[in-house]
């Protein structure tokens, strides 16, 4: 198997200053990208800024031979991000790699949480990560190269509790990765998701101690640089932590089709069992496949020719 490698390649890490990001900047650069260090400065709820932590990476990177610039845009604004994009382009030439790391925490239960800190992780996550995207996908478009990375989280995916906010911006991340890649992807744009679990300043309060060494972000960095590969997969949700590596997928159950009498929510609640069973249960590549499928289904149950051919 050929190593993988990063010459030429222009990659824009945000949150890059510390914990995850640090990493898969470093983890880049090692490996011949050059590197657009991007971190606000922030504290872990976002608020301060500083561009001390974006310059010590850079410095990083610099003193092992690479190439890197640091950035200190604040995400959650288009115009900033643009700027970014530009000065990214007007340094490097053009950008191949983007990595959607930023993120802020304010933990509290749905009950004890403000709407203003709901807003602002709402904004920081996803609106963080649909800026730069969009700053840069015409970009990659006409190029016909680009690999992005939207940073989920377990805590969207099966949810945790206290993190309603930021539970409802990572689980975000699966519907915006799922159109960009069908969009993309003729063009050799491929989006993937990164559903880590590391010990990041983030997250180090509430871990074991006895945890803190095996769940270090370089653990995760291999997974999140083959992600962003030449042979990068297009439209997975790849699990990292501790060197392990998993893929969450959605499926639906086979379900049933209720007709007549039976289709009334006492009927629905009768099949539950059968509705609820996974034997059978597939991935679907798009929404309308699930049309076709109730369609089919349907006409089907009531003895009528399938609807599409299939």
């Amino acid at each position: 198997m050929s190593e993988i490698r990063f010459d030429n390649r222009v990659a824009i890490v945000t949150g890059a200053g510390v914990g995850l990001g640090r990493s898969h900047a470093l983890g880049l650069a090692a490996r011949g990208a050059k590197v657009v260090v991007n971190d606000l400065g922030a504290a872990t709820d976002g608020t301060g800024a500083s561009s001390q932590a974006a310059q010590a990476v850079v410095q990083e990177i610099h003193d092992m031979g690479g190439q890197a610039i640091a950035n200190g845009a604040n995400v959650t604004d288009p115009v900033q991000v643009q700027a970014m994009v530009d000065e990214a382009i007007d340094t490097f030439g053009h950008v191949d790699i983007l990595v959607n790391n930023a993120g802020i925490l304010r933990d509290k239960t749905f009950a004890k949480a403000s709407l203003d800190d709901f807003r602002v992780v709402l904004d920081v996550h996803l609106m963080g990560s649909v800026n730069c995207t969009h700053a840069l996908w015409s970009h990659m478009v006409g190029r016909e190269y680009g690999r992005i990375v939207l940073t989920t989280s377990a805590s969207g995916l099966y949810g945790n509790f206290g993190q309603s906010n930021y539970g409802a911006a990572k689980a975000a991340m699966l519907g915006l990765m799922n159109v960009l890649a069908q969009e993309g992807g003729r063009k050799n744009v491929h989006v993937n998701m990164l559903a880590p679990t590391a010990a990041t300043r983030m997250t180090e309060a509430l871990l074991p101690p006895e945890t803190l060494d095996l769940l270090r972000p370089e653990t995760i960095t291999p997974g999140l640089l083959m992600l962003v590969s030449e042979a990068a997969p297009n439209k997975m949700i790849l699990g990292a932590g501790a060197g392990c590596f998993t893929e969450t997928k959605v499926y639906e159950t086979a379900g049933v089709a209720l007709q007549g009498d039976a289709l009334t929510p006492e009927g629905v609640l009768a099949a539950l069992g059968q509705i609820r069973n996974p034997e059978g249960q597939t991935e679907m590549d798009n929404a309308f496949a699930q049309t076709r499928k109730y369609a089919r289904m349907a006409a089907e149950a009531r003895g009528l020719p399938a609807p599409w051919n299939e």
